[in-house]
């Protein structure tokens, strides 16, 4: 089945504990700290895999989870890093934010990887926090929290060519004269439920990728019929094959109608070069409605052909006109892979609410500080009390009223206020 949208739920792993710990040998009695660091947690990384074709792997596994790192060991012995999680997804892969829909990365060559949760960095031991005033520190830092995300994830299948045009025009039956794919093929409309890719060899220079798209109807771009569950597939196309049925009662009118859902869903769409032919021309019928047609659509500036999906009759110029049309399309840019981290963002940055428990301080620097924290060692504590002097939570605190006694929340931590 074919399946090009998927919702995930991503978590990285937690970084290892770092050690407090002090060394113990025969005849040396006051060993030194030696607590060793944390290992680091896995990544969650997207990859792109050339052979995959489909989001269908998602239906049935929606969780993926990165190891965390080991903890740090005595004897200044560091924890293992954990190795990242690879998750394969076809090219065309479009990852979101699904609460806030923001673009995380496009994914569309071999091999492009997308890091979509990182893992925590390993907490220090306490030998990194001996200092000539303080040669036994008992702190130390657990590792850093595990980052967790749900996604949304969308499939635009990339190809060269697109072949539209409304139902029942012979689009499925275009691609299979075309190449070897070999689509579901029906006289009746909406045989294609799913978008079929085919290969095109004209020479041996000369390779289309076609992409057949599900017939359009009006409304197509809110979702009528098929609707725009479709039309994304062709947004990476650079050419369009239009292909019009030859025994609809008015071919120009499905024509003009196309046309008009392709620009109203993108108006890049509408810009895109069309070899435009009408299709059935081995029916009598049909041969005698083609002068007409023709000259309608030369009066708009197309050069249509004629052409039978079903005798192959005047494909393999269709598709050499859509070659040409094609070498002389401008190559697109792909969407650059839009960090999941960064820069411009102030990890420091943090708000403060007055909640009926207490107080709630929010901020991506102290939550983490305070999940880092190993709160039964008093030297940890001093410390965490020194970095929410230094971020300026204290002043703010006391700005806004705080009190001896009063509840402090930090993410899964109460703290009790003291003077």
């Amino acid at each position: 089945m074919f399946i090009d949208e998927a919702e995930i739920y991503v978590r990285s792993g937690k970084g290892g504990d770092g050690m407090v710990h002090f060394h113990r040998e025969k005849y040396v009695p006051r060993g030194g700290p030696d607590g060793g660091d944390g290992g680091r947690g896995g990544d969650v990384v997207l990859e792109v895999v050339p052979t995959l074709n489909t989001l269908a792997a998602f239906r049935h596994t929606t969780r993926y989870v990165a190891d965390s790192g080991a903890n740090g060991g005595p004897n200044n012995m560091s924890g293992r890093a954990a190795g990242n999680l690879i998750v394969r997804v076809p090219p065309g892969t479009i990852v979101y934010e699904q609460a806030s829909g923001e673009l995380l990365g496009d994914l569309v060559e071999a091999g492009q990887q997308l890091v979509v949760a990182q893992g925590g960095r390993g907490g220090r031991g306490n030998q990194h926090f001996a200092t000539s005033r303080n040669q036994a520190p008992r702190i130390g830092e657990k590792g850093e929290p595990a980052v967790e995300r749900k996604l949304r994830l969308e499939l635009k299948l990339i190809a060269d060519v697109g072949i539209v045009g409304a139902p029942n025009a012979g689009k499925s039956s275009l691609l299979a004269a075309a190449s070897n794919a070999r689509p579901k093929i029906a006289d009746y409309p909406f045989t294609t439920l799913d978008p079929n890719l085919g290969v095109c060899e004209l020479d041996d220079n000369t390779t289309l990728v076609l992409a057949d798209i599900p017939g359009l109807i009006e409304g197509a771009h809110t979702g009528a019929g098929l609707g725009d569950a479709f039309l994304r597939h062709i947004q990476r196309t650079r050419v369009l094959i239009h292909l019009l049925d030859g025994l609809s009662e008015d071919p120009i009118a499905d024509f003009t109608q196309i046309n008009s859902e392709l620009a109203l869903f993108d108006p890049r769409l509408g810009q895109k070069p069309q070899a435009v032919a009408l299709n059935k021309i081995d029916l009598p019928d049909v041969q005698a409605r083609w002068p007409q047609i023709r000259s309608e659509l030369e009066k708009r500036g197309y050069q249509p052909l004629a052409v039978s999906a079903a005798t192959g009759e005047n494909v393999r110029d269709l598709l050499w006109r859509a070659a040409e049309a094609l070498a002389q399309a401008p190559v697109e840019e792909p969407v650059e892979e839009i960090p999941v981290y960064r820069a411009d963002e102030d990890p420091n940055a943090f708000e403060i609410e007055r909640v009926p428990e207490g107080w709630r301080v929010t901020g991506k620097a102290i939550e983490r500080a305070a999940a880092m924290t190993y709160w039964e060692h008093e030297g940890s504590v001093r410390r965490f009390q020194r970095l929410i002097e230094r971020l300026g939570i204290e002043k703010a605190l006391r700005s806004a009223g705080v009190t001896e006694g009063d509840t402090v929340f930090i993410g899964d931590y109460e703290l009790e206020w003291e003077e």
